[in-house]
Protein backbone atom coordinates (compact mmCIF):
# COMPACT_ATOMS: atom_id res chain seq x y z
CA UNK A 1 0.00 0.00 0.00
CA UNK A 2 1.00 3.66 -0.69
CA UNK A 3 1.31 6.43 2.49
CA UNK A 4 -1.27 8.66 0.24
CA UNK A 5 -4.49 7.34 -1.63
CA UNK A 6 -4.40 8.20 -5.18
CA UNK A 7 -7.58 8.75 -7.28
CA UNK A 8 -6.64 7.78 -11.27
CA UNK A 9 -8.46 8.64 -14.04
CA UNK A 10 -7.92 6.64 -17.08
CA UNK A 11 -9.42 6.97 -20.63
CA UNK A 12 -9.02 5.53 -23.58
CA UNK A 13 -10.94 5.45 -26.97
CA UNK A 14 -10.80 1.35 -27.38
CA UNK A 15 -12.97 -0.81 -24.97
CA UNK A 16 -10.79 -1.24 -21.81
CA UNK A 17 -12.05 -4.37 -21.14
CA UNK A 18 -10.35 -5.94 -23.93
CA UNK A 19 -7.20 -4.15 -23.55
CA UNK A 20 -4.37 -5.67 -21.50
CA UNK A 21 -2.51 -2.61 -20.98
CA UNK A 22 -5.35 -1.29 -19.64
CA UNK A 23 -6.67 -3.91 -17.39
CA UNK A 24 -3.17 -4.71 -15.89
CA UNK A 25 -2.02 -1.42 -15.29
CA UNK A 26 -5.82 -1.09 -13.20
CA UNK A 27 -5.28 -3.67 -10.92
CA UNK A 28 -1.94 -3.13 -10.04
CA UNK A 29 -2.98 0.47 -8.99
CA UNK A 30 -5.38 -0.65 -6.88
CA UNK A 31 -3.71 -3.34 -5.28
CA UNK A 32 -1.25 -0.09 -4.40
CA UNK A 33 -4.81 1.16 -2.54
CA UNK A 34 -5.73 3.57 -5.33
CA UNK A 35 -8.95 4.23 -6.46
CA UNK A 36 -9.04 3.97 -10.65
CA UNK A 37 -12.22 4.86 -13.03
CA UNK A 38 -11.99 4.31 -16.47
CA UNK A 39 -13.46 5.93 -19.39
CA UNK A 40 -13.66 4.06 -22.00
CA UNK A 41 -15.67 3.22 -25.63
CA UNK A 42 -17.03 0.73 -28.12
CA UNK A 43 -18.54 0.22 -31.51
CA UNK A 44 -18.07 -3.22 -32.29
CA UNK A 45 -19.90 -4.21 -29.70
CA UNK A 46 -23.07 -4.35 -26.95
CA UNK A 47 -20.65 -2.97 -24.05
CA UNK A 48 -22.48 -4.15 -20.75
CA UNK A 49 -22.24 -1.61 -17.52
CA UNK A 50 -19.26 -1.89 -15.75
CA UNK A 51 -19.53 0.96 -13.69
CA UNK A 52 -19.87 -0.59 -10.66
CA UNK A 53 -15.69 -1.69 -10.94
CA UNK A 54 -14.85 1.63 -12.22
CA UNK A 55 -14.72 1.20 -15.95
CA UNK A 56 -17.21 2.78 -18.48
CA UNK A 57 -17.99 1.48 -21.72
CA UNK A 58 -20.01 4.28 -23.86
CA UNK A 59 -21.34 2.76 -27.22
CA UNK A 60 -20.37 4.70 -30.15
CA UNK A 61 -21.86 4.37 -33.41
CA UNK A 62 -19.36 4.20 -36.88
CA UNK A 63 -21.41 5.59 -40.03
CA UNK A 64 -21.03 6.86 -42.87
CA UNK A 65 -19.87 10.49 -41.32
CA UNK A 66 -16.51 10.23 -38.81
CA UNK A 67 -17.74 13.82 -37.61
CA UNK A 68 -20.41 12.06 -35.80
CA UNK A 69 -18.75 9.44 -34.10
CA UNK A 70 -15.65 11.82 -32.89
CA UNK A 71 -18.32 14.71 -31.85
CA UNK A 72 -20.00 12.22 -29.84
CA UNK A 73 -16.92 10.81 -28.32
CA UNK A 74 -16.06 14.41 -27.50
CA UNK A 75 -19.07 14.87 -25.86
CA UNK A 76 -19.22 11.61 -23.62
CA UNK A 77 -15.59 12.29 -22.86
CA UNK A 78 -15.42 16.02 -21.83
CA UNK A 79 -18.74 15.51 -19.62
CA UNK A 80 -17.15 12.40 -18.14
CA UNK A 81 -13.58 14.56 -17.35
CA UNK A 82 -15.33 17.10 -16.01
CA UNK A 83 -17.13 15.47 -12.99
CA UNK A 84 -14.28 13.40 -12.59
CA UNK A 85 -11.79 13.95 -9.43
CA UNK A 86 -8.16 12.61 -10.25
CA UNK A 87 -4.60 13.12 -8.14
CA UNK A 88 -3.23 11.74 -11.69
CA UNK A 89 -4.72 11.69 -15.42
CA UNK A 90 -4.06 8.85 -18.50
CA UNK A 91 -4.59 9.66 -21.66
CA UNK A 92 -4.09 6.33 -22.46
CA UNK A 93 -3.90 7.16 -26.91
CA UNK A 94 -3.79 10.31 -29.04
CA UNK A 95 -7.54 10.75 -29.08
CA UNK A 96 -7.88 11.60 -25.91
CA UNK A 97 -4.57 13.54 -25.34
CA UNK A 98 -6.12 16.90 -26.01
CA UNK A 99 -9.34 16.78 -23.98
CA UNK A 100 -7.60 14.89 -20.98
CA UNK A 101 -4.57 17.14 -20.94
CA UNK A 102 -6.49 20.22 -21.12
CA UNK A 103 -8.61 19.17 -18.12
CA UNK A 104 -5.90 17.84 -15.90
CA UNK A 105 -4.30 21.57 -16.42
CA UNK A 106 -8.03 23.32 -15.11
CA UNK A 107 -7.55 20.84 -12.31
CA UNK A 108 -4.07 21.25 -11.90
CA UNK A 109 -3.21 17.51 -11.55
CA UNK A 110 -0.84 15.33 -12.90
CA UNK A 111 -1.20 13.85 -16.45
CA UNK A 112 0.30 11.34 -18.30
CA UNK A 113 0.32 10.32 -21.80
CA UNK A 114 0.42 6.50 -22.77
CA UNK A 115 2.03 6.42 -26.54
CA UNK A 116 1.12 3.33 -27.23
CA UNK A 117 2.03 3.94 -31.16
CA UNK A 118 4.03 6.39 -33.10
CA UNK A 119 0.58 7.83 -33.64
CA UNK A 120 1.79 10.87 -36.65
CA UNK A 121 3.84 7.32 -38.27
CA UNK A 122 0.78 5.22 -38.06
CA UNK A 123 0.61 3.18 -41.41
CA UNK A 124 -3.00 4.16 -41.94
CA UNK A 125 -1.41 7.67 -42.64
CA UNK A 126 0.99 6.84 -44.95
CA UNK A 127 -0.75 8.32 -47.81
CA UNK A 128 -2.92 10.85 -46.24
CA UNK A 129 -0.41 13.38 -45.85
CA UNK A 130 -2.62 16.37 -44.69
CA UNK A 131 -4.51 14.28 -41.50
CA UNK A 132 -0.45 13.35 -40.72
CA UNK A 133 0.60 16.95 -40.64
CA UNK A 134 -2.46 18.01 -38.61
CA UNK A 135 -1.52 14.76 -36.13
CA UNK A 136 1.58 16.06 -35.90
CA UNK A 137 0.77 19.18 -34.85
CA UNK A 138 -1.64 18.02 -32.34
CA UNK A 139 0.70 15.91 -30.53
CA UNK A 140 3.59 18.14 -30.83
CA UNK A 141 1.48 20.97 -28.83
CA UNK A 142 0.12 18.49 -26.21
CA UNK A 143 2.76 16.26 -25.52
CA UNK A 144 4.90 19.14 -24.14
CA UNK A 145 2.71 20.09 -21.94
CA UNK A 146 1.93 16.36 -19.75
CA UNK A 147 4.23 15.29 -17.69
CA UNK A 148 5.02 11.69 -18.22
CA UNK A 149 5.03 9.94 -21.83
CA UNK A 150 5.01 5.90 -21.39
CA UNK A 151 5.67 4.10 -24.41
CA UNK A 152 6.16 0.43 -25.07
CA UNK A 153 9.72 0.21 -26.28
CA UNK A 154 13.03 1.89 -26.61
CA UNK A 155 13.25 2.71 -30.10
CA UNK A 156 9.91 4.53 -29.66
CA UNK A 157 11.85 6.61 -26.17
CA UNK A 158 14.35 7.48 -28.32
CA UNK A 159 12.23 8.29 -31.13
CA UNK A 160 9.56 10.82 -29.27
CA UNK A 161 12.56 12.59 -27.47
CA UNK A 162 14.38 13.31 -30.63
CA UNK A 163 11.73 14.39 -32.57
CA UNK A 164 9.64 16.58 -30.00
CA UNK A 165 12.53 17.41 -27.93
CA UNK A 166 11.54 16.06 -24.71
CA UNK A 167 13.27 13.96 -22.59
CA UNK A 168 10.55 12.95 -20.06
CA UNK A 169 9.75 9.64 -21.57
CA UNK A 170 9.22 5.82 -19.96
CA UNK A 171 9.02 2.39 -21.07
CA UNK A 172 6.55 -0.01 -19.71
CA UNK A 173 6.28 -2.50 -22.85
CA UNK A 174 3.28 -4.03 -23.02
CA UNK A 175 3.29 -7.48 -21.31
CA UNK A 176 1.12 -10.30 -19.80
CA UNK A 177 0.72 -10.89 -16.17
CA UNK A 178 2.88 -13.95 -15.12
CA UNK A 179 -0.18 -16.52 -15.54
CA UNK A 180 -0.61 -20.20 -16.21
CA UNK A 181 -3.71 -21.05 -17.74
CA UNK A 182 -6.36 -22.94 -15.67
CA UNK A 183 -8.16 -24.41 -18.46
CA UNK A 184 -7.78 -24.55 -22.14
CA UNK A 185 -10.27 -23.59 -25.02
CA UNK A 186 -10.46 -26.95 -27.13
CA UNK A 187 -10.33 -25.58 -30.84
CA UNK A 188 -10.67 -28.56 -32.19
CA UNK A 189 -13.45 -29.58 -30.62
CA UNK A 190 -15.55 -26.38 -30.88
CA UNK A 191 -15.09 -25.79 -34.46
CA UNK A 192 -14.59 -29.54 -35.73
CA UNK A 193 -11.01 -29.18 -36.02
CA UNK A 194 -9.00 -32.50 -36.95
CA UNK A 195 -6.37 -33.45 -34.62
CA UNK A 196 -3.71 -33.69 -37.09
CA UNK A 197 -4.06 -30.12 -38.58
CA UNK A 198 -1.94 -27.43 -36.87
CA UNK A 199 -3.64 -24.28 -34.95
CA UNK A 200 -2.05 -21.03 -36.39
CA UNK A 201 -3.09 -18.41 -33.95
CA UNK A 202 -3.23 -14.64 -34.53
CA UNK A 203 -4.66 -12.45 -31.99
CA UNK A 204 -5.46 -8.51 -31.89
CA UNK A 205 -7.26 -6.15 -34.14
CA UNK A 206 -7.82 -6.90 -37.77
CA UNK A 207 -5.88 -4.28 -39.90
CA UNK A 208 -4.13 -3.13 -42.63
CA UNK A 209 -0.84 -3.93 -42.11
CA UNK A 210 -0.35 -6.77 -39.56
CA UNK A 211 0.29 -9.19 -42.01
CA UNK A 212 -3.54 -11.29 -42.20
CA UNK A 213 -3.12 -11.75 -46.10
CA UNK A 214 0.03 -13.19 -45.95
CA UNK A 215 -1.07 -15.57 -43.01
CA UNK A 216 -3.71 -16.54 -45.33
CA UNK A 217 -1.77 -17.42 -48.00
CA UNK A 218 0.70 -19.53 -46.36
CA UNK A 219 -2.25 -21.35 -45.14
CA UNK A 220 -3.95 -21.88 -48.29
CA UNK A 221 -0.53 -23.53 -49.46
CA UNK A 222 -0.33 -25.72 -46.30
CA UNK A 223 -3.40 -27.66 -45.87
CA UNK A 224 -2.48 -29.15 -42.95
CA UNK A 225 -2.93 -25.63 -41.11
CA UNK A 226 -5.89 -24.14 -39.90
CA UNK A 227 -5.40 -20.17 -38.96
CA UNK A 228 -7.73 -18.62 -35.86
CA UNK A 229 -8.38 -14.82 -36.11
CA UNK A 230 -9.09 -13.65 -32.49
CA UNK A 231 -10.03 -9.99 -32.40
CA UNK A 232 -12.37 -7.65 -34.10
CA UNK A 233 -11.54 -4.58 -36.46
CA UNK A 234 -12.32 -2.58 -39.88
CA UNK A 235 -10.61 -5.24 -41.65
CA UNK A 236 -12.64 -8.01 -41.22
CA UNK A 237 -15.19 -8.10 -44.19
CA UNK A 238 -12.44 -8.11 -46.15
CA UNK A 239 -10.57 -10.91 -44.85
CA UNK A 240 -13.41 -12.92 -44.70
CA UNK A 241 -14.23 -12.54 -48.41
CA UNK A 242 -9.87 -12.88 -49.03
CA UNK A 243 -10.45 -16.30 -47.29
CA UNK A 244 -13.21 -17.13 -49.49
CA UNK A 245 -11.39 -16.23 -52.47
CA UNK A 246 -8.84 -18.84 -51.58
CA UNK A 247 -10.77 -21.33 -50.94
CA UNK A 248 -9.92 -21.41 -47.21
CA UNK A 249 -12.95 -20.36 -45.72
CA UNK A 250 -13.18 -23.76 -43.35
CA UNK A 251 -9.84 -23.23 -42.29
CA UNK A 252 -9.95 -19.60 -41.40
CA UNK A 253 -11.24 -19.09 -37.99
CA UNK A 254 -13.05 -15.48 -36.98
CA UNK A 255 -13.19 -16.19 -33.41
CA UNK A 256 -14.15 -12.52 -32.51
CA UNK A 257 -12.85 -10.31 -29.29
CA UNK A 258 -12.26 -11.73 -25.92
CA UNK A 259 -12.38 -10.30 -22.29
CA UNK A 260 -8.85 -10.18 -21.55
CA UNK A 261 -9.38 -11.77 -18.34
CA UNK A 262 -10.08 -15.06 -20.10
CA UNK A 263 -7.37 -14.72 -23.33
CA UNK A 264 -4.78 -17.05 -22.10
CA UNK A 265 -7.17 -20.12 -22.03
CA UNK A 266 -7.63 -19.36 -25.42
CA UNK A 267 -4.19 -18.55 -26.24
CA UNK A 268 -2.87 -21.71 -25.26
CA UNK A 269 -5.06 -23.40 -27.19
CA UNK A 270 -3.28 -22.93 -30.65
CA UNK A 271 -0.19 -24.47 -31.50
CA UNK A 272 1.87 -21.51 -33.15
CA UNK A 273 1.91 -17.85 -32.50
CA UNK A 274 1.86 -15.19 -35.26
CA UNK A 275 2.83 -11.51 -35.26
CA UNK A 276 3.71 -10.81 -39.07
CA UNK A 277 3.50 -7.14 -38.68
CA UNK A 278 4.28 -5.24 -42.13
CA UNK A 279 6.81 -2.58 -42.12
CA UNK A 280 4.61 0.25 -43.89
CA UNK A 281 5.49 3.24 -41.62
CA UNK A 282 7.90 3.92 -38.35
CA UNK A 283 5.29 2.99 -35.84
CA UNK A 284 5.11 -0.67 -37.32
CA UNK A 285 8.81 -0.88 -38.02
CA UNK A 286 9.62 0.08 -34.28
CA UNK A 287 6.89 -2.95 -33.18
CA UNK A 288 6.83 -4.19 -30.09
CA UNK A 289 3.22 -5.89 -29.56
CA UNK A 290 1.46 -7.11 -26.45
CA UNK A 291 0.59 -10.09 -28.46
CA UNK A 292 4.05 -11.45 -29.02
CA UNK A 293 4.44 -11.64 -24.99
CA UNK A 294 0.85 -13.07 -24.76
CA UNK A 295 1.87 -16.30 -26.62
CA UNK A 296 5.22 -16.10 -25.17
CA UNK A 297 3.27 -16.27 -21.55
CA UNK A 298 1.21 -19.00 -23.23
CA UNK A 299 3.72 -21.32 -24.15
CA UNK A 300 3.20 -20.87 -27.93
CA UNK A 301 6.36 -20.72 -30.34
CA UNK A 302 6.46 -17.63 -31.73
CA UNK A 303 7.14 -16.63 -36.03
CA UNK A 304 7.64 -12.63 -36.45
CA UNK A 305 8.36 -10.55 -39.05
CA UNK A 306 12.54 -9.48 -38.45
CA UNK A 307 11.42 -5.86 -37.53
CA UNK A 308 14.50 -4.72 -34.51
CA UNK A 309 12.43 -4.91 -31.59
CA UNK A 310 10.42 -8.50 -32.01
CA UNK A 311 13.44 -9.88 -33.52
CA UNK A 312 15.66 -9.42 -30.54
CA UNK A 313 12.78 -10.79 -28.01
CA UNK A 314 12.67 -13.71 -30.38
CA UNK A 315 16.02 -14.40 -30.40
CA UNK A 316 17.24 -13.48 -27.15
CA UNK A 317 14.41 -15.65 -25.42
CA UNK A 318 14.93 -18.31 -28.40
CA UNK A 319 11.08 -18.97 -28.52
CA UNK A 320 10.88 -18.92 -32.15
CA UNK A 321 12.13 -17.30 -35.15
CA UNK A 322 11.84 -14.11 -37.02
CA UNK A 323 11.27 -14.19 -40.97
CA UNK A 324 11.91 -11.55 -43.59
CA UNK A 325 8.09 -10.99 -44.92
CA UNK A 326 9.25 -8.02 -47.18
CA UNK A 327 11.08 -10.05 -49.59
CA UNK A 328 9.59 -13.28 -50.89
CA UNK A 329 7.84 -13.09 -47.37
CA UNK A 330 4.91 -15.59 -48.10
CA UNK A 331 7.91 -18.53 -48.99
CA UNK A 332 10.28 -17.80 -45.85
CA UNK A 333 6.29 -18.28 -43.72
CA UNK A 334 5.73 -21.42 -45.94
CA UNK A 335 9.64 -22.50 -45.53
CA UNK A 336 8.94 -21.92 -41.24
CA UNK A 337 6.16 -23.64 -41.30
CA UNK A 338 6.82 -26.65 -42.72
CA UNK A 339 10.46 -27.27 -41.57
CA UNK A 340 8.35 -26.82 -37.95
CA UNK A 341 5.53 -29.09 -38.89
CA UNK A 342 8.28 -31.79 -40.32
CA UNK A 343 10.40 -31.56 -36.96
CA UNK A 344 7.97 -31.45 -33.98
CA UNK A 345 11.39 -31.57 -31.43
CA UNK A 346 11.84 -28.42 -32.63
CA UNK A 347 8.67 -26.83 -31.14
CA UNK A 348 9.37 -28.52 -28.11
CA UNK A 349 12.29 -26.87 -27.76
CA UNK A 350 11.06 -23.42 -28.31
CA UNK A 351 7.82 -23.94 -25.82
CA UNK A 352 10.40 -25.02 -23.41
CA UNK A 353 12.08 -21.88 -23.79
CA UNK A 354 8.56 -19.92 -23.47
CA UNK A 355 8.06 -21.28 -19.88
CA UNK A 356 11.41 -20.12 -18.94
CA UNK A 357 11.34 -16.49 -20.71
CA UNK A 358 7.85 -15.80 -19.36
CA UNK A 359 9.50 -15.83 -15.77
CA UNK A 360 11.21 -12.26 -17.00
CA UNK A 361 8.80 -11.18 -19.79
CA UNK A 362 5.81 -10.57 -17.29
CA UNK A 363 3.75 -7.55 -15.71
CA UNK A 364 4.73 -7.98 -12.72
CA UNK A 365 8.33 -7.45 -12.81
CA UNK A 366 7.57 -4.85 -15.50
CA UNK A 367 5.56 -2.36 -12.93
CA UNK A 368 7.76 -2.86 -10.41
CA UNK A 369 10.57 -1.28 -12.35
CA UNK A 370 8.25 1.51 -13.40
CA UNK A 371 6.00 1.66 -10.41
CA UNK A 372 8.12 4.87 -8.33
CA UNK A 373 8.25 7.02 -11.41
CA UNK A 374 4.32 6.75 -12.03
CA UNK A 375 3.19 6.91 -8.43
CA UNK A 376 5.65 9.99 -7.73
CA UNK A 377 6.99 9.00 -4.59
CA UNK A 378 10.56 7.89 -3.50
Amino acid sequence: MIAEQKNICIAFLGNALYDSRIVNLTNSLKEEGCHVSVISFDWFISPKDHSDKGVKVFKLTKGKFSLIFYLRFTLILMRELFHSKADIYFAEDLYTLPFVTTIAKLKRTKVYYNSRELYAFLGGLRKRQLLQFVVKQIEKFFIKKVDLVLTTGEMDSDYLEKFYDIRNTMVIRNIPLYQTAAAKIDYRKIFGIAEDKIILLYQGVLLEGRGIPLMMRAVAKLPQTVLILLGDGEQKNNFRKMADKLKISERVIFAGAIDQKDLITYTTGADIGLSLIENISISYFHALPNKLFEYIMAGLPVIVSDLPQMKSIVEKYQVGEAVNIENNGEENILTTLKRWIEEPERLEIYRTNCANAAKELNWQAEYKRARSKLLGIA
